[in-house]
């Protein structure tokens, strides 16, 4: 919590208009103005949300009207003095800030929430902001310079956000001034000397060491054991502080720290309740920006002395996050910790417990401490929130080929009402689910069915979407299996078909299946993923029997694609569209692994017999949809490794815009960018809007694309290539979400 005493940021005065009012409110970025009279006393609080509900009451709009006409006089305030445990506490969901005024309502400053306005460095500390996550370095360098540094690139590459050290001046610390051959001194006392003695780094190795941190993308800390100290951290730039839990009680380093006004990352161990709570009423009357750290002091500390909920009690104490420094064993506890609510993790971290020293031995190893902020990082994305149930990509996959949809039991005519006996259910999930078969008993059929059809929305709307002739700029097609081929011909002016194989497909005859008609449109063949006893197409797998089967699958798709050829007369060289490989089921596979990797899909690319067609790979997402199951890929993914293979082997891409747009989210690159880099080796288009890292196939306007951006860089940059919209299910319902997309879509295109 921040007592703000200088109060001039939040006030106006009560007769002051609502555009003075509103100025306040933009300027001081908190949400609210105070409304006082000419002598200071608090007449009213006015929110952003009580503006909104005066501008939507439905009352003409006068901006001269005074501040005081629309602010709330029934507010929430506390009296000055009241202890701040007590003012801490009466923050809510509801109430974000509290004004305090004095025996006569005079106001004398506003109490906020602390963990509003916390950053350290470029890194925000909030309720909303990932954890925090400190490699504790502290000694454990044991003197070197070199190994300081080693261990800071290896905190850096586990993932942690910050390296602490720790500096003290011995003469100024210990009462014998840090003599290590005291023979008075206690056994304790005198390991700790000896050690300090030998493995303290001085002043410019330790700055050294800070700047390394800097290079290498973390934050430096360090926690100063006495003033001295402090005041070289100052000097130097220190940008947080960390309290010792042993210096919790040390009430005048506390407030030399708190006036630097920087964030204090304050441990708890050591520290009976009564010592906590003087702790913490002097940072709050310093308004001093804190987190409060639960630990035990033990090495290593006892699972069940850990007591993690104790953290809800530093919680409501400090009013503002809370965090957790842990010296027990593993990594399972920081990890419970941040599902708790913790926001800052500390940890001990070494290259090797068996080295002199006693934070060694509670100390993580390298690949112990990647492995806990992987796990915490997931823990974090698996927090959610308690928004309204949505189901994601992989549920809604699987809830198509499992769950229940209605069909007709046996024909209806149109026309005809609807019993409840001429319904069943039968999967797969395609059609409307079970419940609403209420709705369809009793109307009129809105077309024929016969027995087994599906039942979908449009037969339960009035609004339905239906196939009409579209004008692009491009050439444009539906994806197409052999079972709906004609029917989506028939429907619209198609320029092409884009075949969606299964392996299934890949057994029929096509002179027969065809039945020798012949189609005046162009083909595109997109290769299935999938082929017989679950062999997912890799051309770079490590595996050699499974990369040659592969090959040999791709073979096949090539061959029947040659088949094809013949029945579309504007087919001259038609494009098959491939996912090469290069997923993993756990993790992503390291950077230096992939050049490898796209080395063994251009092998087997050339070992292939593609005479007529024209392979070409397509651009894929961070987070790929494998049959209800999300997996990691790996290649085709960055927009620079795209041109790079492109460039390198005479290649073109299917650039699908959903996978793009994902990928470009996960790696933090522009999209347009990526567009840009990507659209001159674009062959062929998959258009379909999406959401976060692995929101896919979404319907056009659902997710977060910006079409006209992306319509003016490929009119731009890829004007040939031709399109469809690869809507997730759309052609369900005789087609209805392509049909949708390509209504939305012919505003840009």
């Amino acid at each position: 919590m921040l007592i703000e005493r200088d109060v001039a940021p939040y006030v106006v005065f009560s007769e002051d208009d609502i555009t003075n009012a509103l100025r306040k409110i933009s300027q001081n970025k908190r949400g609210f103005v105070l409304c006082v009279s000419g002598s200071g006393r608090l007449d009213g609080v006015l929110t952003d949300g009580d503006v909104r509900r005066w501008l939507t009451n439905g009352e003409p709009m006068d901006f001269s009207a005074s501040a005081l006409e629309v602010a709330n006089r029934e507010f929430v305030s506390v009296r000055n003095g009241l202890p701040t445990d007590e003012i801490a506490g009466s923050f809510s969901d509801r109430i974000g800030f509290l004004p305090i005024v004095d025996d006569y309502n005079h106001l004398v400053g506003v109490a906020l929430p602390q963990s509003r306005s916390m950053r350290i460095g470029t890194r925000a500390l909030g309720p909303d902001e990932p954890a925090f996550i400190i490699a504790e370095i502290g000694n454990n360098h044991n003197g070197s310079l070199e190994l300081a540094k080693k261990l800071v690139d290896l905190a850096a590459d586990a993932g942690a956000d910050c390296a602490k050290f720790q500096m003290r001046d011995m003469a100024t610390l210990y009462r014998n001034s840090g003599d290590a051959n005291d023979e008075s001194a206690d056994l304790g006392a005198q390991y700790t000397l000896d050690l300090l003695a030998r493995f303290q780094l001085d002043d410019d190795a330790m700055f050294e060491a800070f700047d390394h941190c800097v290079t290498r993308g973390i934050q430096p800390m360090c926690t100063p054991w006495d003033e001295v100290s402090l005041a070289k951290l100052e000097a130097y730039g220190m940008p947080a502080y960390k309290l010792a839990s042993a210096d919790l009680t040390n009430h005048a380093l506390i407030s030399a720290m708190a006036r630097t006004g920087k964030v204090l990352i304050c441990s708890t161990g050591m520290s009976n309740q009564a010592e906590i709570d003087g702790a913490v009423r002097l940072l709050q009357s310093l308004d001093a920006q804190f987190v409060l750290l639960h630990c035990n002091s033990t090495y290593p500390a006892p699972f069940k002395d850990i007591n993690l909920a104790y953290m809800d009690t530093l919680t409501k104490l400090s009013g503002a996050i809370v965090g957790y420094s842990g010296h027990e064993r593993g990594i399972h506890v920081p990890v419970a910790a941040v599902a708790r609510g913790a926001k800052v993790i500390e940890k001990h971290f070494t290259i090797d417990r068996s080295m002199e020293g006693n934070d060694h031995r509670v100390s993580l190893l390298p690949d112990e401490f990647q492995q806990m902020v992987n796990s915490i990082r997931d823990v974090e994305a698996a927090m959610g929130t308690t928004q309204p149930r949505r189901l994601t990509q992989g549920e809604l996959m699987n809830r198509e080929v499992l769950a229940k949809s209605i069909v007709a039991e046996r024909p209806i005519a149109e026309g005809q009402v609807i019993a409840d006996e001429d319904l069943g259910l039968r999967s797969p999930g395609q059609g409307l689910q079970p419940y609403h078969r209420v709705a369809l008993v009793g109307m009129r059929a809105r077309r024929q069915f016969l027995p087994g059809d599906f039942f979908f929305q449009s037969d339960l709307d009035d609004d339905a979407v239906k196939a009409r002739d579209y004008k692009f700029n491009r050439p444009f097609g539906v994806p197409v299996r052999y079972h709906d081929l004609r029917t989506m011909i028939r429907a619209t002016n198609l320029d092409l078909v884009e075949f969606h194989l299964s392996y299934k497909d890949m057994e029929m005859d096509v002179a027969a299946t065809l039945d020798a008609q012949s189609f005046d449109i162009d083909l595109v063949v997109h290769s299935p993923e999938l082929f017989a006893g679950d062999h997912v197409m890799d051309l770079c797998s490590d595996d050699p029997q499974y990369r040659e089967r592969s090959i040999e699958e791709l073979q096949r798709v090539i061959d029947l694609t040659r088949a094809l050829t013949p029945y579309f007369s504007k087919a001259t060289r038609p494009p098959i569209i491939i996912n090469a490989g290069g997923f993993s089921a756990d993790a992503p596979l390291p950077d230096a692994q992939k050049p490898r990797l796209y080395d063994m899909i251009a092998e087997a690319l050339a070992s292939l017999d593609a005479d007529g067609v024209e392979i070409i790979p397509q651009t894929m997402p961070p987070y790929p949809w494998h049959f209800g199951g999300q997996r990691y890929h790996n290649l085709f993914v960055t927009s620079d490794e795209i041109v790079d293979f492109c460039s390198q082997h005479g290649m073109r891409t299917c650039l699908d815009i959903s996978h793009s747009a994902l990928a470009a989210t996960h790696k933090k690159e522009s999209f347009k960018t990526f567009l840009e880099k990507v659209a001159p080796f674009t062959r062929h288009l998959h258009i379909v809007d999406a959401e976060g890292e692995d929101g896919e196939g979404l319907q056009i306007g659902e997710g977060s694309i910006d079409f006209a951006m992306v319509a003016e860089v490929l009119d731009r940059a890829a004007p040939e290539a031709s399109f469809i919209p690869e809507i997730w299910q759309g052609h369900k319902d005789d087609g209805a979400g392509f049909w949708t997309a390509l209504d939305r879509l012919e505003q840009w295109f």
